[in-house]
């Protein structure tokens, strides 16, 4: 019976030879990820059962990444039960303040992921991972503790929506354009509770964290999970990080997509996801110049080392606008690093950045950047709703590293192709297009 890569994924781990759109299974977990928002309360649950060891403390990874440094008491009583459980469970695979980073960033960097696995996490960002040729979706408590204590997690198997994307972007759009086009077309609620598949030829013009941004927001569209197969960009990613070659699972040709969408990335411009939602993607032709507040660059969607290599490259020899604060947030602590010898960091200080270590920080609106009553902030993160980064009043426009950059510069909405160097580097086309 033909299928595509997720079902594939889901039948290899639930034991059975195929599996169909809409049957429930019952899969075995390669990686759970844990961070100190939502394992506590799993953790609690267990205990009110009686289960006080989980199943397997090597297939789990754990790093406190929200409220890094800890913003106040309720985030380190979070954080302090965090590491308390680690150490009672023996979990080695733990990253602590000072080597940790945004868990969907750190764990892909890390070697942790690699193809054909089925992963987990209490946050809906774990899409990201599917980048690497698995399926990973964000659960909430009650199931990230089924998961912990049993090592396996009941699903109803997605549909998957076919995404061929063909050309070669043009100078100043990336992949944060790509997928805000797409969200664009198919509405928040458009991929609802289905895998979202890319294949197409412009996969060799999209590094690997190019795709990581462009799983991550599989959510924003309602999608379960997002997924890349896996091809020499993949294993040259891979040979870097971990010595794991993983299961390389393809899609039949003949396989059944409920939807198949094509875009031309070649014909895109940067695009800006105006207020309210990721949905309201418009081109930057299409856009007022509006002042800004603030300039939030970072997250697992935009925060790892090409992204602010991008952001660099437009900063450079520029200095932030009067009356706009911009903050740079490296996913990790070795992005953070990176950027350090790569000399990003100073190229941020002398435009005028603030530089903090990474955290989730203001994308949920937790701290290192929350916003006041009727500010206005363009940011790399993935959402925009109402309230998402502080006040309800103020309002979130999303869009590439380049184009937060190039706002920070002028302090109002805009086209990163009036900074970005030119001609474009070859490699900066393997950045975060």
């Amino acid at each position: 019976m033909p299928m595509t890569i997720t079902e594939k994924i889901l039948a290899a781990h639930s034991g059975r030879e195929s599996v169909r759109p809409g049957e429930i299974v019952n899969a075995r977990l390669d990686l759970v990820i844990c961070h100190e928002v939502t394992t506590p309360p799993a953790v609690e649950m267990l205990r009110k059962l009686g289960i006080t060891k989980v199943w397997d403390p090597t297939k789990i990874l754990v790093t406190p990444d929200h409220f890094v440094p800890n913003k106040d008491i309720k985030s380190a009583e979070l954080t302090k039960a965090l590491r308390q459980w680690r150490e009672e469970q023996g979990i080695e695979r733990y990253y602590e303040i000072g080597n940790h980073g945004i868990c969907h960033a750190l764990a892909p960097e890390q070697g942790h992921v690699h193809p054909g696995m089925t992963i987990i996490c209490g946050d809906s960002h774990t899409t990201t991972m599917g980048a690497l040729g698995t399926f990973a979706s964000g659960v909430g408590s009650t199931d990230l503790a089924a998961g912990l204590a049993t090592g396996e997690l009941w699903f109803r198997v997605p549909e998957s929506i076919l995404f061929n994307l063909e050309g070669a972007p043009q100078r100043g759009v990336f992949s944060k354009d790509i997928i805000l086009e797409i969200i664009r077309r198919i509405g928040v609620d458009g991929a609802r509770y289905m895998a979202m598949e890319y294949r197409g030829s412009a996969l060799p013009h999209l590094s690997m964290e190019a795709r990581f941004t462009i799983t991550n927001m599989a959510i924003e569209a309602g999608g379960k999970s997002g997924i890349f197969p896996v091809d020499a960009i993949t294993e040259a990613y891979l040979a870097e990080r971990t010595p794991e070659k993983g299961t390389r699972f393809e899609s039949d040709e003949d396989a059944t997509y409920a939807q198949t969408h094509t875009l031309r990335v070649d014909e895109l411009e940067p695009m800006v996801a105006l207020p309210g939602l990721p949905s309201n993607g418009t081109p930057i032709s299409q856009t007022k110049a509006v002042k800004m507040d603030q300039v939030y660059i970072g997250s697992c969607t935009n925060g790892r080392i090409e992204d602010l290599r991008i952001a660099a490259s437009v900063f450079k020899g520029q200095k932030v606008a009067a009356g706009t604060r911009a903050i740079v947030v490296p996913a990790t602590t070795t992005v953070w690093k990176q950027a350090m010898k790569e000399g990003l960091m100073d190229i941020f200080a002398e435009a005028g950045c603030v530089i903090s270590t990474a955290t989730c920080g203001a994308c949920l609106g937790g701290h290192m950047g929350v916003l006041g009553a009727d500010e206005t902030c363009l940011s790399t993160t993935n959402r925009n709703f109402t309230g998402r980064m502080g006040h309800p009043t103020s309002k979130v426009y999303l869009a590439s590293p380049a184009t937060a950059a190039a706002t920070a510069i002028t302090g109002a909405l805009a086209d990163p192709r009036d900074f970005l160097p030119k001609p474009v580097a070859e490699e900066q086309q393997m950045w975060g297009v």
